[in-house]
């Protein structure tokens, strides 16, 4: 359960007004509809080769001729269409974002709030990288030590040590306000791991991480960027799961996290990051949560990852 506290931090965020443009805010068609895994909002990237529709002005101006409508792709359908072959163990739920590269398709299944787990250590070396970016400075050797611990090995330790450094929840928050994070709050005190956030948040994040081209408008900086990414991609051996299932061959970056609730008995299972299939690249995030064990709530996010990619790719044509 989200606590008070969280929900009201997350009210005083900043409107998305104050997203970096270039590198957050997405072209898109507002199209809403329900499903049965949950409520769908439409966020399709411009699809080149499709019209625009065409606007009231527009139609005037064009006298004695009737105005030739297209509708973009709804890519959220497609998703929502794509996760519904997926089985989904009793008691669970997922969520996933995803975004095609290339061509800015990108596209939002549910979008309910979950407990992070280690998925958040990301979120924290970004807040971090920024910080230190404000005072003009570098990353001390001991807090490259941790960063390397906390996103290559999951290590908890070092996530607290500079979940502590950035201001925990208020430094995390803040620092979330200006990567255009609008769904998300930090842990209360010392539980980083039970931060809350939403699958479309976690994409916003990924593109303050990896970037679009003309990405000018990122909050972190070419070198932070190229660093959190670095980490991503050395990932510990027996941590090369989630939205890597979706890839050809090596070519990822990811962060996963995983959690069993002593609440529950049941296990939060996440994986973010950035992947190629196909000759494409694809940012992806899913979120899941009450899977029986961790073993189910990582099957149940690697079939809605490939799930996810092969929608998108086929939708996004290419």
């Amino acid at each position: 359960m989200e606590s008070p506290g969280a929900r009201e931090r997350r009210r005083a965020r900043p409107s998305r007004s104050h997203r970096p443009l270039l590198c957050t805010v997405l072209a898109v068609v507002a199209v809403a509809g329900a499903t049965a895994g949950g409520t769908v909002y439409v966020r399709a990237g411009a699809h080149p080769g499709t019209a625009a529709v065409a606007s009231p002005a527009t139609s005037a101006s064009r006298e004695g001729v009737e105005p030739v409508v297209e509708s973009a792709t709804d890519y959220d359908a497609v998703l929502a269409a794509a996760l519904g072959s997926v089985a989904v163990p009793d008691g669970a739920k997922v969520s996933v974002a995803v975004r095609d590269v290339g061509s800015a398709a990108g596209a939002v299944y549910g979008d309910a709030a979950f407990d992070t787990a280690s998925i958040v250590k990301v979120d924290i070396l970004a807040a971090l990288l920024l910080r230190a970016q404000d005072a003009g400075r570098r990353l001390t050797a001991q807090e490259k030590t941790y960063a390397t611990a906390m996103i290559e090995h999951s290590d908890n330790a070092s996530a607290s040590a500079l979940w502590d450094a950035i201001g925990r929840a208020e430094g995390l928050d803040a620092a979330n306000a200006r990567f255009g994070l609008t769904a998300t709050s930090g842990g209360e005190g010392a539980l980083w791991g039970l931060t809350q956030t939403t699958a479309a948040d976690q994409l916003t994040l990924l593109r303050q991480v990896f970037g679009d081209s003309g990405d000018e408008g990122c909050a972190l900086s070419a070198t932070s960027r190229a660093y959190l990414r670095q980490l991503m991609e050395r990932i510990a051996v027996g941590q090369r799961w989630g939205i890597s299932a979706a890839a050809d061959g090596s070519a990822w970056a990811l962060k996963n996290g995983w959690l069993p609730r002593s609440t529950t008995g049941r296990w939060d299972v996440n994986s973010i990051g950035r992947i190629t299939a196909g000759g494409r690249t694809f940012l992806v995030a899913v979120l899941s949560n009450g899977a029986a064990t961790q073993e189910d709530g990582i099957a149940l996010v690697e079939a809605a990852a490939r799930a996810a990619v092969t929608a998108l790719a086929g939708a996004a044509g290419g």
